[in-house]
């Protein structure tokens, strides 16, 4: 379960007579659960997803996995992104084009007891193929099925998606979605995939929500 309930100041990407923006999100997901964030470029999406994450810190409330409290504001908690057990998958990828693709996805695994396998991820994602090659090598579909596997070999209590789609032409977009829907079904995870593109939301999640003037809200 992930519950979040935090105010986040986030400053304006441009000078304006305010030097900030409040953004509001409040929700709670089970495990399975996957929540589509959609909203205008520059709304707060990412971030959002960046502070579930820790990258940043809100200005105040809570955020639990399960039972750990990764932050809250009254008891001064502020775990860092390495004591939260999130799988985030960005816009590009970003794989290391040094590596190939098998030591790309064992990068950052745990040396701890793991739930998710490399065998799993492999055979979800398909990608048995594509271990010994470099992300050179790859289409952007792969590359961003890599990234998804790699964000799962992390040992994730949460998963987090910043439009992973958004630099895949629609042919494309259409070869990846259904491995999202399938990680998501088969692994379990508490998801929450953002995107400006509503039929990719609704294709994902079993809950949509519209982030604008600082609000998340059902659409419509």
């Amino acid at each position: 379960m992930l519950h979040v309930d935090i105010q986040i100041n986030k400053p304006y990407a441009v000078a304006a007579t305010q030097p900030v923006f409040t953004v509001e999100a409040r929700f709670d997901l089970k495990p399975g659960d996957c929540l589509g964030i959609m909203g205008a470029s520059g709304c707060g999406k990412t971030t959002l997803l960046h502070n579930i994450a820790g990258l940043l810190m809100p200005a105040s409330g809570i955020i639990q996995s399960d039972q750990q409290v990764w932050f809250d504001s009254k008891k001064a908690i502020k775990r860092p992104p390495w004591q939260r057990q999130v799988g985030i998958v960005f816009q590009d990828g970003r794989l290391f084009p040094h590596l190939d693709v098998q030591q790309n996805l064992v990068y950052g695994m745990p040396k701890r007891k793991i739930s998710i396998s490399m065998e799993e991820v492999i055979h979800v994602l398909d990608i048995g193929t594509l271990t010994k090659r470099k992300p050179g090598q790859l289409s952007g579909g792969e590359k961003q099925r890599v990234a998804i596997g790699r964000a799962l070999l992390s040992q994730p209590a949460v998963l987090l998606m910043d439009e992973p789609l958004s630099g895949l032409d629609d042919a494309l977009k259409q070869q990846v979605l259904p491995y999202i829907r399938k990680v998501i079904t088969t692994f379990g995870l508490p998801t929450v995939y953002v995107s400006h593109v509503r039929e990719e939301v609704t294709e994902i999640a079993n809950e949509v929500l519209v982030l604008a003037q600082g609000q998340l809200r059902q659409p419509g």
